[in-house]
């Protein structure tokens, strides 16, 4: 018997040669991504005038897809099973044919011959010494595609790099091979800008120590790596990744120690990006590649505990459905992996799926949050699948919200200029509330500066942010949590109710003449508002009134003083020169904190058991 390289050399072959093979009517696989075999696709081009009805399957390439021209429509036809822009137009014209399916599940449609294939077009890197050959930037689907083919044609090309894992072909499982030196197809990286960067830091906001993440490429994901240098203990377990992994590798923020699968190493199926990627994971041991019904595997994505999974979208409509592979009837993309890792992210322990897109489209013409999805667009993540929502104006957290909550939330993270027509249809429609307004400074990256935390005398930590009008519902929860003491020293009477009308003055502030901050924590997923404190601007004296309420069971934890001390910079940063506050005689702890915070002396006097405070808060009327 003669050995493998014997058998190897037997089988080099010219591409010409190589595609002889492919005949009229067979279905033949293109490798994928970066791995596309140029040589190969190039020699099977030039046969298209002599083939008939050959169809051409595969997802995404970043090479050329010259079986897509329109003066080679007799001898094939692309069927895409995620659409790129090399066969978009095809598809529009209907000269090739999209599949809709999970990138999870296109392993099987080969492996049980739903769609099988005849001729495997792959490229793979040179041969180890046991007869190897590594996938290299590719396995996805490439793998099954390989296995489930009658026939398979392989270009070796030394520029591939040597992934390990469950990415290796016998090369006597390759019935024909074509030696190759041209460079691997790069992915060039996009210029990070400011939107990108808005939506990356809301994002990276979300993102605990010790999560997992999985994100693709382009400037959102390359945003999010670059708001991460100080997290701790992050791992990777995605469908792709590109260069931004690399620089959070190196600086120990991404080295999986706690990732429940694989510890310690980067999973994925895929890359596209420069050649430092292709040689970062170069016969490189922190790295494993498997293919997609492995890596996109919902129940195995659901394992990893803090799971964070970040994925694109065209479009979201007010109630959380997700347009994210189609312009209206325009096929676009693909559903690919969004799905797989949604739902996996959303069964795993303190999970987080999240949609992420720019608030607008065509250069800030068209808003991507829109009362409903264009005519003929699909939904690819359904409104029971949505969970966060990101855009550079902040996030919405959809899930297990009410159609009006959702609403609500998502116009306050559209566009300014959209959002009162986005109010006035959703009012038209019954999704909120008929006297809801639109406030167009939520989201103001002026007002993100205002955020802060605070560690309670308890040990816990207490976001402050500015109060906007999806509090609504967390603000009506604080005060039937109060207590009718807590009401009383806060309202000055003893409500029994706080309806709509009342909650939506509380929540809806202009940001200018008044301003308030709640301070919002967790308990597990339950949010809740624990104090609220705010001032309202008298312009006729730039004088402002301030006061707080700080739920029971928080109390004299140090939040009241935090509040004050934060709207007192607000306040000088607006040129207010004056605060006043009424206060009960008997609220002996909100008396405690104006003297011991106000930044000069007070003016105080008493009247009908109410005293009546004023201090300067001009800096230089500091208390001597």
């Amino acid at each position: 018997m003669t050995n493998w390289k014997d058998r190897y050399k037997s089988k080099i072959t010219t591409p010409e040669i190589a595609v002889r093979k492919i005949r009229s009517g067979q279905r033949v696989f293109i490798g994928s991504g970066a791995a596309e075999p140029q040589l190969l696709v190039q020699a099977l081009a030039r046969r298209g005038p002599e083939l008939a009805d050959t169809q051409i399957a595969h997802i995404l390439t970043l090479g050329m897809a010259p079986y897509a021209d329109p003066k080679l429509k007799d001898g094939f036809r692309h069927n895409a099973l995620f659409i790129g822009p090399n066969v978009r137009e095809a598809v529009a014209e209907g000269r090739a044919d999209y599949t809709p399916i999970f990138l999870s599940e296109i392993p099987r449609l080969f492996h049980r011959g739903k769609l099988p294939i005849d001729v495997a077009l792959i490229q793979v890197s040179p041969p180890d010494k046991h007869g190897y050959c590594s996938y290299g930037v590719s396995v996805d689907v490439i793998k099954s595609a390989a296995e489930s083919a009658r026939h398979v044609v392989a270009e070796i090309n030394p520029h591939m790099p040597r992934a390990l894992g469950d990415c290796f072909i016998h090369v006597d499982h390759i019935h024909a091979i074509v030696l190759s030196d041209e460079p691997i197809l790069e992915a060039p990286k996009g210029q990070i800008d400011d939107v990108a960067l808005r939506i990356g830091q809301h994002i990276a906001d979300l993102i605990d120590d010790g999560s997992t993440l999985q994100l693709g490429i382009g400037t959102i994901p390359d945003a999010v790596l670059s708001c991460l240098g100080d997290k701790k203990d992050l791992g990777i377990h995605t469908e792709m990744f590109s260069d931004g992994v690399i620089d959070l590798v190196e600086k120990g923020v991404i080295n999986g120690s706690r990732k429940n699968i694989h510890p310690g190493k980067i999973v994925s199926s895929f890359i596209m990006g420069s050649r430092r990627l292709y040689d970062f994971i170069d016969n490189n041991p922190m790295c494993e590649f498997h293919p997609t019904e492995y890596t996109n595997d919902p129940f195995r994505i659901a394992q990893h505990d803090r799971m964070v999974a970040i994925n694109s979208a065209l479009q979201v409509d007010l109630t959380g459905q997700v347009c994210a592979d189609s312009l209206g009837t325009y096929f676009y993309s693909g559903i690919g992996g969004q799905v797989d890792f949604i739902r996996g992210a959303s069964r795993s322990h303190e999970g987080k799926p999240i949609i992420a897109l720019p608030a607008t489209a065509k250069n800030g013409e068209l808003s991507r949050i829109v009362p409903t999805l264009t005519p003929g667009a699909g939904v690819v993540t359904s409104r029971g699948d949505v969970h966060y929502v990101v855009t550079e104006f902040g996030v919405a957290d959809l899930h297990g919200k009410t159609i009006r909550q959702r609403a609500l939330s998502l116009i306050h993270i559209a566009h300014p200029k959209f959002r009162e027509e986005l109010t006035k249809i959703a009012r038209e429609r019954n999704l909120i509330y008929r006297d809801q307004v639109a406030v167009f400074r939520v989201g103001d990256p002026e007002l993100r500066s205002y955020e802060s935390d605070c560690t309670a005398k308890n040990g816990r930590t207490v976001h402050f942010r500015p109060i906007n009008p999806t509090d609504e519902d967390m603000m009506r929860e604080l005060f039937y949590t109060l207590s009718p003491e807590t009401v009383y020293h806060r309202f000055f009477s003893r409500l029994k109710a706080m309806p709509h009308e009342k909650l939506k003055e509380f929540v809806t502030v202009d940001y200018e003449n008044d301003m308030a901050l709640v301070g919002v924590t967790r308990e597990d997923e339950h949010e809740m508002i624990v104090a609220v404190g705010r001032y309202a601007l008298d312009q006729s004296t730039n004088a402002a009134e301030v006061a707080f309420v700080v739920k029971d069971d928080w109390q004299s934890q140090g939040l009241g003083s935090h509040m004050f001390r934060q709207l007192l910079e607000i306040a000088r940063e607006r040129g207010i020169v004056k605060f006043t506050a009424d206060v009960l005689a008997d609220n002996a702890a909100m008396l405690h904190v104006f003297h011991k915070c106000a930044p000069s002396p007070i003016e105080s006097t008493l009247e009908d058991g109410i005293y009546h405070l004023t201090f300067s808060i001009e800096p230089g009327a500091e208390k001597s």
